[in-house]
This record gives structure tokens, C-alpha cells and sequence, in this order.
């Protein structure tokens, strides 16, 4: 009773401490075309390859799909129940790993509100909570239910939720099941049964050879190689890429996981709440770390693989455990009582909805608790009237309207975009085709502001575009017009 009841105010103090929810904001620029794609194969006909470079690794965008033909549900509103339904997958998976670490349900409402709370994971690139459906949050709420099953025992079930994370989110996945894996062999080995080595050897190799299948001939062939200078000048804003550029502050901050893991370990130990399978479960959380600093020399050798697979992105686990682990240590600690986990539980709800309100009040006023769909201002009409062209259009837009705006080109209005600067720019990380593309493209426009109708024309007919959309004066045909924004057809 006490987790239904808290459920509706956790989805809503996640919304309003990552300053509400907004749909097609940030890394939805890439996930929304990928989806209105399988929609609706006519459209993005020039910007097919860049979006399916990133989009054939994972299944989200035939899942989103699947799911908005089979409800009848626009993709807006699909989007928000799945931000909903991956806040609540979190929150039922905290509360199942409370329930097998705690003593009291305050504790696990404890642990709750602190999920809520959230915050970035140090030069990850990471958050712990999006202000928008992301399928790395859907992925790392199976992740978490999966290490709910092995504290249960479960671990086939545990193997099967890692498996539907990896189909959402293959990079998220990966190390949950290194975490699962380690531990579920601690296990074994504890359990007396390594005389049945061979299972073991058996599980070892199999994964080996899918392993080897993947970098060889599957979805990651080509990615063992060095990326050259010009493939690395395009990532040169994505320091999180790069531990080693890290400064030390950020290495101490992401490093003090360890430690807190540790002590609040050994003080379970001492206070004898450790449980059967805990050991092992903090000896696989803390593998993942031996992995980080094992791949280093490989991400400073500026192998492909090494960086794309954004190893950085483990400390997101370590934050997980190190968070259930504070929690119990103030709200039970070695002499558990009731009203202490009440009092800390009270705590820390109060802190979630002090800052949450801050963040809505005083640091975002202009937006709401939720923006289901594009906003209804200048850029949205614009971008409704763009779905009202031909979808096989093209457009030109600043290389940063999806920060400036909101929502990109692609997001908002379904239209082919000559450039859009911050997440083209990512998705090169994946291929170098695709960062060649986008550096290219950046340097034929050159500074957007000083754009001339001459050099607009050029543009779209080097690159067969149809319309410029901007807030500058031009002598081009205006075809559409809204507040300060100006569309003019370039041909």
C-alpha cells in the first residue's frame, strides 16, 4: 500500500527536479526521427543514413512504433505515458532491492525520494533522471529490476530483463550484465557448487563467441580501429568521452563511490544486516569500476569501440548501489527504529519537493510540469507548417535551433535539416561517415547569422533543400511567417 500510494508523487517530483517534462527535448532529436521513420517510410530521405547509423543498434525505434500503431496513440502522448511507465519500472525496482536490503518500508520510501533527487553523473554525459523519455532510463530501470531478481535468487529472470534492456539500450545493458554476471559467479562459487565448473565455462565461452561475433560481423564490425584526427576533431565538445581529459575534481568525485560503497558495506557487516547474496552483488558493482580503469589505455589509444561504448557511463551503477547504501545507513543504520526511518524518509521527501520547487519557481518559471507535446509559440506553428509540406522537403535552420527553439527540425516539423549542430555532431561518434558529414555541412554555412540570400540559394541547390527558416530579413520569397520567424523558399 505504501508503494502504490507513493508512486503517483514519485513520477511527479522526478518530473518537476529535472525541470518538467518536455517532449522532444535533447537526445529525443535523434529518437523521435528514428521512430516518425518507421512511422512513416517517405520521410527523411536525405537524412535516412544518418539517422539509421545509430537507430540498427537498438530495437526502440521499431518497439515506439509497434506500440503507437498498435494503441492508435500520437507519438507526443505515446512518448509520455512511456516516461511515466519508466519512472514507475524505477521505482518498482528501487523498492523491490529495498525490500531485500532494508528493514523498514520507510526506508525503502526513504530510498524512493532520494531516487528523485536528480543530479548529473560527473562528465558522463549521464543524468540521473531525463526531463524526457529516454530509452537509456527505460533500459537502467530494467537494469535495476534485474538486480532485484538476483538479490532474489532469480537469476534467470534477471538475465531476461538485462536481455530487454539490451534491446532498448544496448550500452546500458552491458554493464548491468557484467554486474549480474560477476556476481551470479561469486555466487556460484560461495554456494559450493564450482565442482560444475563447466557450466561456467560453458556460459564463458558462449558469450565469448557472441563477443567475438559482434565486433567481427555483427552490429559493432569495423569499430576496432583507431579513430584518426579529423574523425576525433568533431568530438572535441564531447569531453565526457575522454576520462583521462577528466580534471581531478571530477576523477574524485566519480572515484568516492568506491569508498562509499565500501564503508557502508562494512558497516553492514559489523552491524549484521548483510545479506546472503550482497557480497557478491557489491563485488560486481565494484567490477565494473576494475573494467573503467582496465579501458583506459584502450579510450587513450582512441580505439573506436573504447569510446563508443562510453565505459564512463558505469558510474551510473556505482551511483545506484552507493545511493541504496546511504540510505541505509541514515535511516537505519546499526540500531533500526521506526521513527528513525520516518524521520529520514520525511527528510528527504521535503528536500525533493523544496527543490523541485526551486528548480520549477526559480530556476525554469517559463515551463511546466509537463510539455506533452511541441510548445504551441512561434517555432511550434512554424513547424506545423512544415508538416503540412512535402515530406520529401528540405530545410535550412541554425546548426543550434533544437537548444534555441526546443525541439529540431526533424523533432518538430518531420523535414529533412541541412545540419543540426550538438546531435549530428554525436551521432559521429558511431560513424565517421556521418561526422565527416556533419563538419562538412557546418562549414558550408558557415556563421548562421551572417547568412545572405545568395549564399542560401547556393546552399539548397548544393544540397537540394527547399526552405530557410530564420529570424533575419532576407530577399527570398517569404512562404511562411510567424512572430519573428521568417520561412523563405529557396527555390
Amino acid at each position: 500500500m505504501l508503494f502504490a500510494l507513493s508512486l503517483v508523487p514519485f513520477i511527479l517530483l522526478c518530473a518537476v527536479n529535472s525541470a518538467g517534462y518536455r517532449y522532444g527535448a535533447s537526445d529525443q532529436a535523434f529518437y523521435v526521427p528514428a521512430v516518425l521513420a518507421r512511422l512513416d517510410p517517405s520521410l527523411f530521405p536525405r537524412d535516412g543514413a544518418l539517422i539509421a547509423s545509430q537507430a540498427h543498434l537498438t530495437l526502440i525505434d521499431e518497439t515506439v512504433a509497434a506500440l503507437a500503431r498498435a494503441t492508435g496513440a500520437t507519438l507526443p502522448v505515446l512518448l509520455a505515458w512511456l516516461y511515466a511507465g519508466s519512472l514507475a519500472l524505477l521505482a518498482g525496482a528501487a523498492w523491490l532491492i529495498a525490500r531485500s536490503l532494508y528493514r523498514s518500508r520507510w526506508t525503502a520510501l526513504a530510498l524512493l525520494a532520494a531516487l528523485t533527487l536528480r543530479h548529473a553523473i560527473w562528465r558522463t554525459g549521464t543524468n540521473s533522471l531525463e526531463g524526457y523519455f529516454h530509452p537509456r532510463q527505460l533500459a537502467f530501470g530494467f537494469g535495476a529490476l534485474a538486480i532485484a531478481a538476483l538479490l532474489r535468487g532469480r537469476l534467470l529472470g534477471a538475465a531476461a530483463l538485462v536481455a530487454v534492456a539490451a534491446m532498448l539500450h544496448p550500452t546500458t545493458a552491458l554493464w548491468f550484465a557484467v554486474w549480474i554476471a560477476v556476481a551470479a559467479s561469486i555466487n556460484w562459487a560461495r554456494g559450493g557448487r564450482s565442482r560444475r565448473w563447466w557450466r561456467v565455462a560453458t556460459a564463458a565461452a558462449l558469450a565469448a563467441v557472441a563477443v567475438l561475433w559482434l565486433v567481427v560481423a555483427g552490429p559493432l564490425a569495423g569499430r576496432l580501429v583507431r579513430m584518426d584526427p579529423e574523425w576525433l576533431a568533431t568530438l572535441v565538445t564531447k569531453d565526457y568521452l575522454f576520462p583521462l581529459d577528466w580534471p581531478i575534481l571530477v576523477w574524485a568525485i566519480n572515484l568516492a563511490y568506491i569508498p562509499i560503497i565500501l564503508f557502508v558495506y562494512r558497516y553492514r557487516v559489523m552491524a549484521g544486516a548483510v545479506t546472503e547474496p550482497e557480497p557478491a552483488l557489491v563485488a560486481g558493482c565494484l567490477s565494473l569500476a576494475i573494467i573503467f580503469g582496465a579501458a583506459l589505455p584502450f579510450n587513450a589509444a582512441r580505439l573506436a569501440l573504447a569510446v563508443q561504448l562510453q565505459i564512463p557511463r558505469v558510474f551510473w551503477m556505482l551511483d545506484l548501489l552507493a545511493t541504496v547504501y546511504v540510505v541505509w545507513a541514515l535511516a537505519e543504520g546499526a540500531r533500526p527504529t521506526t521513527r528513525r526511518a520516518q524521520w529520514v524518509a520525511a527528510i528527504v521527501v521535503v528536500a525533493s519537493i523544496a527543490r523541485g520547487g526551486f528548480v520549477m519557481l526559480v530556476g525554469f518559471p517559463e515551463r511546466a510540469v509537463a510539455r506533452i507535446d511541441v510548445r504551441d509559440d512561434d517555432w511550434g506553428r512554424t513547424m506545423a507548417w512544415a508538416r503540412t509540406t512535402r515530406a520529401h522537403s528540405g530545410w535550412i535552420a541554425d546548426p543550434l535551433h533544437a537548444i534555441k527553439y526546443g525541439t529540431s527540425v526533424r523533432v518538430a516539423g518531420a523535414r529533412d535539416v541541412l545540419v543540426e549542430g550538438v546531435k549530428d555532431a554525436a551521432i559521429g561518434m558511431y560513424d565517421r561517415a556521418v561526422a565527416m558529414r556533419t563538419r562538412d555541412r557546418l562549414l558550408a554555412l558557415g556563421d548562421f547569422d551572417r547568412l545572405t540570400a545568395d549564399r542560401a540559394r547556393q546552399l539548397g541547390a548544393d544540397y537540394d533543400l527547399d526552405f530557410l527558416v530564420t529570424e533575419a530579413p532576407l530577399d527570398l520569397p517569404l512562404a511562411f511567417e510567424s512572430g519573428t520567424l521568417r520561412v523563405y523558399r529557396l527555390r
